[in-house]
């Protein structure tokens, strides 16, 4: 057998061996202590024990390089299914790995190109600009009949590792068997559905690796801001892209959370804050095709040329700033589909409503629990979410003791990590995403407010789904009314059934009490109806002043019946 086999065989076993370890220590202190009574004792230590679970994990991400280190970034991000000792230590796991030779990557380019380097492009530089566990990058400068027909002779060429194929095949065969093995231990299955896990890595990773999945997200992203002078992309180089090597244009320029370099350009950070927040929030709300990875190395601040004398300037433009923000490396993007869509709508709509049950509904039409969940608990946490905090806007949520919130996000999260909780994967890359964005701009800016930026788009995310929410309003109120109608009915026929004799009475002033529950009952019709008139009116007014007017202006009449005293008979 020849070394590469058995360097692949040993890494295999290597994984495995690490899985396996910590498999038997969470049996014997989750499972079997327990069931002798010992929880106490499986309890003391455990914190200690999770952290050293993800510090040695960290060192093997570390050695292994391949998509162990990428394991340990997607986990970082899991907090829907790992406790926070985890997620934090496997916060700071970098993609940064000493580069291949040059000789080497130049061998994977070659043969890729189909010719050598220096025949590929006029000049390459030998030494990488950056190094990852997938791959490396190089300056290049293309030739000049490349360079005419891509409009740049500038160009970074991304080429994978050598043997990287082989390497992401192992550690997915390892990944699935170690997700096998957790599918038959009762602890994690009944809180996350592992080897689906494993399948939705997998399919994120494989794309990561096939660089002309990268160039043509490249493409859609740029579509996407073609008439937004905000964000420009690199165009790439299909002449000299393949599968394993992608040529695209060398945008290289101030690094977003270089502070100093900004204030140097004259280019306020405060003001890159805002915008990029606003740019990703676009991409994220409006054209539901988003960056995923929008850490700093990925994102640069592009000082605008500005040969057009300022007295030829228009207004607009002169209020424009002199810069642009310049993204690069599209392997991971998000989507979010119709059906997440859908699913958020619904959830938006059960929030404006504060119905804890609906939320948790619409969580689960999302995708987010597992069938198997008991969402009783959740419910009631939904309800006192919303008791506590759910009239208040953003700046009120701002004046609250962070005390108070970290408690509740505590409580919180120990409840969703008692749940067969898991996020879809579009909706943990959002999350993911958000999370970035926050940390970017907090750098740039301290006194930013994630909330202030995002208010304007939820916002503007309500109002598009406008004819839908009265859609379902006008559901929930037709079915609302219709129930209430069938009240009276059913209140009448008990009352017929008495007199005919087909209930039996027993206390002499049945019918009196029969008489004012049916009089109660109207009066809750009245209610009824005049409630789901008027937030139907409400709704409506959106869409027609005149209809919304007039449906809440019929209101009046189950209004008045309602609290209105009447005679009573004699």
């Amino acid at each position: 057998m020849s070394a590469e086999p058995k360097r692949l065989r040993a890494r295999y076993r290597r994984i495995l061996r690490f899985a396996a370890f910590h498999l038997i220590q969470l049996w014997w202190f989750e499972l079997f202590l327990p069931r002798l009574g010992l929880s106490r004792v499986a309890a003391v230590g455990r914190s200690s024990r999770m952290r050293r679970l993800a510090r040695r994990f960290h060192v093997l991400a570390a050695d292994l390089g391949g998509l162990m280190i990428k394991v340990g970034q997607f986990l970082s991000s899991r907090l829907d299914v790992l406790p926070p000792e985890i997620t934090k230590e496997l916060e700071g796991l970098q993609d940064e790995v000493s580069p291949v030779p040059f000789g080497d990557i130049a061998a994977v380019a070659q043969a890729d190109l189909g010719l050598p380097l220096s025949q590929a492009f006029s000049w390459v530089d030998p030494t990488s600009v950056a190094a990852a566990s997938l791959g490396q990058a190089h300056r290049a400068r293309a030739l000049a009949e490349d360079a005419a027909a891509a409009g740049f002779d500038a160009a970074m060429v991304k080429i994978q590792r050598p043997g990287i194929d082989a390497v992401v095949d192992v550690d997915l065969a390892a990944l699935r068997r170690v997700g096998r093995w957790l599918s038959h231990i009762r602890l994690v299955s009944d809180r996350v559905d592992a080897p689906a896990l494993v399948e939705e890595f997998a399919a994120t990773s494989l794309e990561e690796i096939d660089y002309l999945q990268e160039a043509a997200n490249a493409e859609r992203f740029a579509t996407n801001f073609a008439e937004d002078q905000r964000v420009s992309v690199p165009e790439v180089m299909w002449e000299r892209s393949t599968r394993r090597v992608l040529t695209l244009e060398d945008v290289t320029a101030i690094k977003i959370n270089d502070v100093q370099a900004l204030r140097k350009a004259g280019i306020d950070p405060s003001a890159v804050a805002a915008q990029f927040a606003n740019v990703m929030f676009d991409q994220l709300f409006v054209h539901g095709f988003f960056h995923a990875d929008p850490h700093p190395g990925n994102i640069f601040v592009t000082p605008t040329p500005t040969p057009t004398p300022r007295s030829a300037v228009s207004a607009a433009e002169e209020s424009a700033p002199d810069w642009h923000l310049t993204f690069i490396d599209f392997g991971m993007m998000g989507e979010i589909p119709d059906t997440l869509r859908n699913g958020l709508r619904r959830v938006f709509i059960a929030a404006a409503s504060r119905d804890g049950k609906s939320l948790v509904d619409g969580i689960q039409d999302v995708g987010v629990l597992l069938p198997s969940a008991d969402t009783a608990e959740l419910e009631r946490a939904m309800t006192q979410l919303f008791a506590r905090f759910g009239g208040m806007g953003f700046a009120e949520l701002r004046e609250v003791d962070p005390r108070e919130f970290r408690q509740f996000a505590q409580e919180f999260g120990d409840l969703v990590r008692s749940l067969p909780f898991q996020l879809p994967e579009n909706f943990l890359l959002t999350l993911r995403t958000v999370s970035l964005i926050s940390g970017v701009c907090s750098t740039l800016d301290p006194r930013f407010n994630i909330w202030d930026a995002i208010e304007p788009y939820a916002q503007q995310l309500i109002r598009d789904q406008r004819g839908p929410a009265v859609q379902d309003a006008a559901r929930q109120v037709a079915i609302a009314a219709s129930t209430a109608l069938r009240l009276p009915g059913r209140i009448s026929e008990t009352i017929a059934r008495v007199e005919d004799g087909r209930i039996a009475v027993r206390t002499p002033d049945l019918e009196r009490r029969l008489i004012a529950l049916e009089r109660t009952g109207r009066r809750i019709v009245s209610a009824v109806l005049f409630t789901g008139l008027l937030l139907a009116g409400i709704l409506l007014r959106a869409e027609s002043v005149a209809l919304g007017s007039v449906v809440a202006g019929l209101s009046l009449i189950p209004f008045l019946h309602a609290v209105l005293p009447r005679r009573r008979r004699r």
